[in-house]
């Protein structure tokens, strides 16, 4: 594979118990490949680990890349985040260690998007979203709030301890 026009960093989402992807995490992938569609050589990396069910996030979300005709070289995957935070530091460990020090584009659900962003940002990676999947249908009013409002202390929780890692020369 050719060095990457572009990297694109997907956040994870729950697994099923019969170990499929939630329509959370299909949505995502189908937001990122359409994205990665447009690119001339885009490189995915996919971040999840080993959840409650199934096997870990990011071999479930490289199956579904390639089942969007993504091929296998263009697909890294980091399967030891179990959080957002974790997921941020370790795909700029990983981008890093093969020499990546451009742009990322961030693959995730819109009221995720901000703290995604603002991580890999903080973390020293110049992070810009693709734009986030439809919101599904069905989904109120209240639940948009609800995942919204779920990421108001999430963001500068995570933020503190992203700054906190990179004091310490963890990131």
């Amino acid at each position: 594979m050719t060095a990457p026009d572009t990297v694109i960093v997907v956040f994870g989402a729950a697994i099923r118990p019969d170990g499929t992807a939630s329509p959370t995490l299909r949505r995502r992938i189908e937001a990122a490949a359409a994205y990665g569609a447009r690119q001339v050589s885009p490189l995915y990396c996919v971040t999840g680990g080993q959840g409650r069910y199934g096997p870990p996030e990011a071999e479930v979300m490289a199956a579904l890349l390639r089942d969007h005709g993504v091929p296998e070289a263009a697909i890294l995957q980091e399967r030891t985040g179990l959080d957002t935070l974790s997921s941020a530091i370790a795909c700029t460990h990983l981008l890093r260690g093969m020499g990546h020090a451009g742009p990322v584009r961030v693959a995730t659900s819109f009221y995720h998007l901000p703290r995604c962003v603002l991580l890999l940002r903080l973390a020293g990676l110049r992070a810009r979203p693709v734009p986030p999947p439809a919101t599904p249908a069905g989904m109120s009013r209240w639940g948009m709030w609800y995942w919204r409002l779920r990421e108001v202390p999430a963001i500068p929780y995570d933020a503190l301890l992203m700054l906190w890692a990179r004091l310490r020369g963890r990131v």
